[in-house]
This record gives C-alpha cells, structure tokens and sequence, in this order.
C-alpha cells in the first residue's frame, strides 16, 4: 500500500464527499493507496493546505485555484499544477445578514468582511463592490479560520464568504435569512473552488499512484450522485459535531451532487474557464503576464 497524505481546505464537508467515499468503500484500497486526510481542525488551521503541500507535509491539497497560482507566484517559487476540479460550478457566496441592510455589494463600503486571508480575496470582494458602483472601501478584519461564519452569525461582521451547498444549507434550515452575492453576476470569472493541487515533480515521481488516485477519487464523487443517503451516512462520521447538529447533510448533498459533473466532465477544468480568471488577474494589476504563460493545470490524470 502507498500512503497518501490530503490536506482539506476544511473541516470535513459536502465537497469533500468524494474522499470519504472512496476511503470508507475500499476504492483506494483497491488500488493500493492507503489515504490519509489531514483536517485542519488537528492544528487549529495554523498551516494552511498550500503550505502543507509545500512543505511536503502532504502530497495532495484541496484549495481554491487561487493556492496553485500562489504557489507558483511567490519569491520562492512552488512548482504546483492542479489536477482536479471538484465542483464545475461555483458554489461560492458572499453574504451579508439580511438585517444587515446590505442588499447588494455597494452596499458593504464601509463595512466589516471577516477575511480567510486567502491571496486575492480582499481584492476580489473590493473589485465585487466596485462593479457594483461602490468605493471598494471594506474594512477588513481576520478572526480565526474555522470562526469565520459564526462572526456573520453573531453580528461581529457584516459579511463573509461561504459555500452555498453547505453554511447556505444551515443558514436555510436556521431560518437565517442572507444577501447571497455571486461573483459572476458582478462581472468576475472566478476560476474552480475547491480544486485537488499536488506537486509537479510528484506527478513526475509518482504518476501510475496519482492517476490511480484521481481515478478513485472520481468514482467517490460519482457514487455520491446516485446514494444521497448512503454518501450522508458516510458523511456524518466525520464532520465536526456543530456540523453533524446543524447541517442537514442530505440537503446539502443533493444541492450539490449535480455540479460533481457527470462520468466525462468530473473532475475537468477547461482551458477558457482557467484563463478567463487569470486574465482578469493581470486586468486588474493582481498578476504580471506571465502568469497567463505558466502550467497551473492538467486533466492528463483522468485520462484512461
């Protein structure tokens, strides 16, 4: 067996389905890979998912496709290539408390966004605003990673962002009524979140095992499609406690599963999606040129 070390982008949840189905019905196993998932809950989110990866803590990471051209942008370059595209559709928000009075990105100059840190983010929610025909005049604060949503929750920020399919699913289910902005609508062709990132010397190294991987993990997420209830069982043994009390996990499920793709589209990333994003980049001054030259993405492991 060949160990495999995966770092989440968070605590277990509904995008990460594909693993824990992989993992709890032998398909890893049947392919000689013993996985390993590292929640970031073990380190209180201290080393985010592309430092593990770079530090060679882990071999895979889930991040957004932000985390691959950082890696690759930094003064100490990370050669990181994604490899898989867990949702083809963004189910990302932003949000605001519809108390909050924020009925649109305009309206958040001004006020608090409670941040991940993430590279760009800042930037992007500020260009959201002025598209919007507002300043991009947002005050910024940090809390810690894993804290974020309750901030929203309990009115120590004014907006954040979520994934609809599951913090959206337990905003619903709370009667918490939300502001839901989509990034698209305010003219951002945001690129594929979450995505699975790896090293690209480790595909050189290692690509019979990685391709073996993304191939079971693919037949997770296909699984999902078609047992909702079982994917939810199997869910539920390892989402935190507040998740397993708070988030109706087969909601969540079926809100999702659609945008897994089906048996030729999951997994992929198009070339017109990737650029649209990287181009807007460098429009905006957040990226040089060369970023549009760099190899940041293959499907070759989903190749047969």
């Amino acid at each position: 067996m060949t160990t495999i070390n995966i770092a989440l982008d968070w605590t277990p949840n509904v995008n990460h389905i594909g693993f824990l189905i992989a993992k709890e019905l032998g398909y890893y196993q049947e392919v000689g890979i013993d996985l390993n998932i590292l929640n970031p809950i073990e380190d209180n989110y201290s080393i985010t998912p592309g430092k593990k990866l770079e530090l060679g803590l882990a071999d895979f990471a889930i991040a957004p496709s932000e985390t691959v051209i950082s890696l690759n942008n930094k003064s100490n370059p990370v050669s990181a290539v994604a490899v898989f595209a867990i949702l083809q559709n963004d189910l990302s928000k932003i949000v605001a408390l519809k108390s909050s009075g924020i009925s649109s990105p305009k309206h958040l100059d001004g006020r608090s966004y409670a941040s991940y840190k993430a590279r760009y983010e800042d930037h992007i929610v500020k260009e959201m605003i002025k598209n919007d025909s507002g300043n991009g005049e947002l005050n910024v604060m940090y809390p810690e990673k894993l804290g974020i949503w309750n901030t929203l929750l309990t009115g120590q920020s004014d907006s954040t962002w979520i994934f609809d399919n599951w913090e959206g699913v337990e905003a619903q289910d709370k009667n918490v009524d939300l502001y839901k902005f989509s990034l698209q609508d305010f003219n951002i062709p945001y690129g594929y979140s979450p995505i699975i990132i790896t090293k690209t010397e480790y595909i050189k190294n290692n690509r019979d095992i990685a391709r073996a991987f993304v191939k079971a993990t693919k037949k997770g997420f296909l699984y999902s499609q078609k047992n909702i209830a079982e994917s939810a069982e199997i869910l539920k043994k390892s989402v935190t406690d507040y998740d397993s009390k708070n988030i109706n996990l087969e909601a969540s499920l079926s809100v999702t599963v659609p945008h897994f793709g089906d048996e030729i589209s999951c997994g992929r990333m198009s070339d017109a999606k990737v650029y649209a994003f990287l181009q807007w980049l460098v429009k905006t001054g957040l990226e040089s040129e060369d970023v549009l030259k760099q190899h940041l993405f293959t499907n070759s492991l989903l190749e047969n």
